[in-house]
């Protein structure tokens, strides 16, 4: 079988023979569904969910961190409604809908947190670069009259953020981007300036799992991103474990978070009840 792209929307074919057709009008969260049919005699099948899927998946209609929308006509036959059920359309107005929203994910929360909280900050960091994500989020935060520093120890992880906020079109006096440990954030900004610290630990996605973050660098740098924050700042830190890193760090981690004095800082532990013990943990601080 092949799902070929046409200008209305998608063919099926099985060898040679088209057996399937989806039209559809996209629009920027999905598309607008016009008419799903299959060969009569290929019918019950597996083909039009077959056929479906695709088209829900080349507009992004299965992405975890994007929302999307998409409708479709009332069937005739009301039979057919399981059908359309099983890919999470509902009857809504008249019309048969799917709305998909992105996952809760530990990054998430913490992003959506610090949109909340923090109006126009001026300086942000973000103390373990990665692919970028979390960079290019504190430059869309701080606007154009802000400054983002990025950090990480791996150059690949550099070279990688630095491609990203171009793509996105970031104007490079935006932003800093520092091959360094993060134990030495102090180098880069005086105390008590900045909005913001986020530490997103472990490793770098798509690199080497053998390179990580370990409670050495990890401490040091939680206490430099206290000295750098300013009254009433934020840091967020996504703690992992597993069996390549194991739990060190992030008990000891835990164990620095829950020895801050009160009257100086207030500690959220933000721990997803229902996922396993080893899902990322996310950790908010305020300082007082």
């Amino acid at each position: 079988m092949k799902v070929m792209e046409t200008p209305g929307g998608y063919e099926l074919y099985k060898e040679k023979d088209c057996i399937g057709r989806c039209t559809l009008r996209k629009i920027p969260q999905g598309a607008v569904l016009e008419e799903l049919t299959i060969s009569p005699e290929w019918r019950r099948r597996g083909y039009g969910s077959y056929l479906l899927k695709e088209a829900l998946r080349r507009n992004g209609g299965y992405e975890k961190n994007r929302e999307s929308f998409f409708t479709a006509p009332l069937p005739a036959d009301r039979g057919e409604l399981a059908f359309w059920a099983k890919f999470g359309f509902s009857e809504q107005g008249g019309r048969l809908e799917r709305r998909r929203r992105p996952d809760l994910t530990a990054v998430q929360l913490v992003q959506d947190f610090l949109r909340c909280r923090l109006c126009g900050p001026k300086l942000c960091i973000d103390a373990t670069c990665g692919n970028g994500g979390d960079t290019l989020f504190l430059c869309n935060l701080t606007g154009p009259g802000g400054h983002v520093l990025g950090m990480d120890i791996q150059p690949e992880a550099i070279a990688s953020t630095r491609a990203r906020l171009e793509k996105a079109g970031i104007q490079p006096e935006r932003y800093t981007l520092v091959c360094d440990g993060h134990q030495n954030l102090l180098d880069y900004v005086r105390p008590g300036c900045a909005d913001a610290v986020l530490f997103n630990f472990g490793w770098l996605p798509g690199a080497d799992h053998g390179v990580f973050s370990t409670a050495a660098t990890t401490l040091p740098a939680l206490e430099a991103a206290l000295e750098a924050l300013r009254p009433g700042g934020v840091l967020t830190a996504i703690l992992y474990s597993g069996k390549t890193i194991g739990s060190e760090e992030k008990q000891a981690v835990l164990e620095y978070l829950r020895a801050l004095p009160l009257e100086k800082y207030t500690v959220l532990v933000c721990e997803f009840a229902n996922w396993a013990d080893t899902a990322p943990l996310p950790c908010i601080l305020i300082k007082r």
